[in-house]
């Protein structure tokens, strides 16, 4: 980790956000419900309305980790989300939504990934812990080649690019960070069939210690400067480097017994026409 400080502290185009909400985000709707106070966020869903902030910065590549408490007891139909996304029609997305359960239930961890306004790229897991009883690190990473999930700092998803082969990569719009918590009770638990309780409202999940160490993102110039100028072992020191056999193991062990969904599986959605990254490596 020294070594990435090291070398963010000489590259005018990294930048480090850490561990301050009321410096590097604001509220974007449900104001009424949501609260920043220095070091944390707290997301509020009631009846009425949920709420949701993002980042103030957008950026292209770095590594992006939120400590997340979720909402704690029968949070079926809930959703909280911490994710990355651009603007317009044609942006681009990396997910990270999980969907609150009955009480006694596991939570589902719901990930996916837009490119260019274009999604359909679902993998789901169930967590091995309670993520209602303490804060767990949840990290998007995000450079030139790959993109990988991780739940404290072990790997459960990794979308490779391919983009030479014609599979559509994220990596020509800046993106801000995004949370938010709402109602979606019309798809979310079972697709739909256990709505919220709101006798149960309101529901809040925490957030703490945001950190984007990020290349800042100012115009498509900047694709070439985050991509290019930043020397190549900024890319590879510390958990920038590609999985090491530890973490595929993990990865492996975690798509084995906590996968419930994957995409690439479903042959009937698609009609037996996969989507081309099915049958691409992806570690």
């Amino acid at each position: 980790m020294l070594v990435v400080l090291l070398t963010l502290a000489f590259l005018p185009n990294i930048i480090q956000v850490d561990a301050n909400f009321s410096k590097s985000m604001h509220l974007t709707w449900g104001v009424q419900h949501a609260s920043i106070l220095g070091e944390d966020l707290h997301l509020v869903l009631d009846k009425t309305s949920g709420s949701a902030a993002q980042s103030k910065r957008s950026f292209l590549f770095g590594s992006i980790e939120m400590q997340i408490k979720l909402v704690p007891g029968n949070s079926a139909g809930t959703v909280t989300a911490y994710y990355l996304s651009s603007a317009g029609n044609q942006h681009d997305e990396i997910d990270f939504e999980f969907l609150g359960n009955s009480t006694g239930q596991p939570y589902t961890v719901h990930t996916n990934l837009y490119t260019q306004g274009k999604g359909s790229k679902e993998q789901q897991f169930y967590l091995w812990f309670d993520p209602t009883a303490n804060f767990h690190n949840y990290t998007i990473h995000w450079n030139p080649t790959e993109i990988v999930w991780y739940v404290d700092d072990v790997p459960i998803r990794v979308f490779r690019n391919h983009e030479q082969e014609g599979i559509t990569y994220p990596n020509k719009q800046g993106m801000r960070v995004c949370t938010s918590l709402w109602n979606a009770d019309n798809w979310a638990t079972r697709g739909g069939l256990v709505k919220t309780d709101w006798n149960h409202a309101p529901f809040t999940a925490r957030f703490h210690h945001f950190r984007a160490r990020a290349c800042k993102w100012s115009g498509a110039k900047s694709i070439h400067q985050c991509a290019y100028n930043i020397p190549a072992n900024w890319w590879t020191s510390a958990r920038y480097k590609k999985l090491t056999h530890t973490q595929l193991e993990q990865l492996n062990w975690i798509r084995n017994n906590y996968m419930i969904y994957d995409y690439c599986t479903d042959t009937k959605r698609f009609n037996g026409q996969m989507p081309p990254e099915c049958f691409k490596p992806q570690f």
